[in-house]
């Protein structure tokens, strides 16, 4: 098992690159058993969860492969079997994902519960009950999700697929491409706005399927006999680039994010401003310009910021924004609308000397002067990228064990951040 150890106090400098979205590759990967053709995905990031996704296609009977270009390739020719098993799926949320399509595609699915990050209660409601809607009959026996197909195939139908906590992501995608081999038309109340769900779209009308209302929280699918084969382009990740541009505004250098798309980080860029953080825009790139962070006259500013679904403050760039209002002039509110238990940061971001108290779905930041090394443990893969960004403003050494949580979500972090000025390296525990 790897740990990173950071020395903290250099000011990051230079240019960064985005990947491509861990976030949209995993459900466009999975709509690759909608169809018996090949589906190559350009622009693929390096990371341990699409390997795992690699690995629960496999089991299904999917060929998938590398490319020397970087891309990923997958035909899901005819799928072998209609169970995803445990053994991969309980490594990764976002492996859900494979229920929708393989329901539509073969009558029937088994797919375990899903595991990942682990920062409370994140039931599957929504895709069960879009399901459900769609005529397929589910339920849960020994920890799988069983869903049968009536003998005629899915029918169109009018759902409401939103949740408590507003729209589901995840539930959205699965839901979405059981539509698109659906009989009839349906018609997606509730559904999730996020890039990642318009980058879905958009690879499934390239494969052929009918589907209006990309952005919107009504999505119309029309439903198709077969899907095709196509080869597609995963967008920048958003939560990547973000984790980026708080790394240069908390280290108080100049650093340009390229290859990202500005749009999708409205709400950040505006919050920055608040936070006093001197930020310039390009048509694809962010960057942070030099300044002092500690200064009490020209510094960072306290900024509460509430997190929602797009187009609000991602709940995946919560723990990020943490690390940033540690050193923030004032007290600042964080409220969490979408998990509202994903706080598994707070302990350890306390451990490096940060003056944080939860209050309910809230954690109250008081900034302080310092942070100081220590050592720390990521929970889970936001809550490890807040661990890195304090390690590069702390005084002193950070350790941060059980890394493999970051690099479900980033590509080598520590290769990534290195040439900017940071002092971190990747040692074996």
């Amino acid at each position: 098992m790897d740990k990173l150890i950071i020395e903290g106090g250099a000011t990051l400098s230079g240019e960064v690159a985005t990947a491509g979205a861990k976030n949209a590759v995993l459900p466009v990967m999975a709509a690759s058993l909608l169809t018996s053709e090949p589906l190559r995905i350009r622009n693929a990031p390096q990371l341990s969860d699409l390997s795992t996704m690699c690995k629960v296609l496999e089991d299904l009977g999917c060929e998938t492969r590398r490319e020397p270009d970087g891309s990923v390739f997958l035909h899901s020719k005819k799928p072998t079997t209609f169970r995803a098993g445990w053994e991969h799926v309980r490594k990764m949320r976002g492996s859900v994902c494979v229920l929708g399509p393989l329901l539509a595609r073969t009558g029937r699915a088994e797919v375990s519960l899903p595991g990942g990050c682990v920062f409370g209660v994140r039931p599957i409601d929504a895709h069960l009950k879009g399901f459900e809607g769609l005529g397929a009959k589910v339920r849960i026996e020994h920890g799988y999700v069983i869903a049968e197909a009536p003998p005629k195939g899915l029918v169109g139908a009018e759902l409401f697929i939103g949740t408590a906590f507003g729209s589901s992501v995840l539930g959205t995608a699965n839901v979405l491409m059981a539509a698109c081999l659906a009989k009839g038309k349906s018609v997606l109340n509730g559904a999730a706005c996020e890039p990642e769900i318009v980058d879905l779209c958009e690879t499934l009308l390239a494969m052929g399927a009918k589907i209006s209302g990309l952005g919107s929280p009504r999505l119309v699918v029309e439903g198709v006999e077969q899907l095709g084969g196509a080869e597609v382009s995963v967008i920048p990740d958003r939560i990547e680039a973000g984790t980026y541009v708080i790394a240069g505004a908390m280290t108080g250098g100049r650093v340009r994010v390229t290859g990202c798309r500005p749009e999708h980080l409205s709400v950040l860029i505006e919050r920055l401003r608040d936070a006093h953080v001197p930020i310039e825009i390009g048509e694809d790139w962010i960057e942070t310009q030099p300044y002092e962070p500690r200064d009490r006259a020209e510094g960072l500013r306290s900024t509460d910021v509430t997190t929602l679904p797009f187009p609000g403050f991602p709940t995946d760039l919560q723990a990020q924004w943490m690390s940033l209002m540690t050193m923030a002039d004032g007290i600042s509110v964080i409220t969490e609308r979408i998990y509202p238990d994903r706080y598994m940061h707070l302990p350890e971001l306390q451990r490096l000397g940060a003056q944080i108290r939860r209050e309910g779905s809230a954690a109250i930041v008081r900034g302080t002067p310092r942070l100081s090394g220590a050592q720390v443990t990521a929970s889970d893969l936001r809550a490890s990228a807040a661990l890195v960004l304090a390690g590069l403003v702390a005084e002193g050494e950070t350790e941060i064990h059980r890394v493999y949580h970051i690099d479900r979500g980033y590509e080598r972090i520590e290769e990534r951040l290195g040439p900017l000025g940071a002092k971190i390296r990747r040692v074996q525990e």
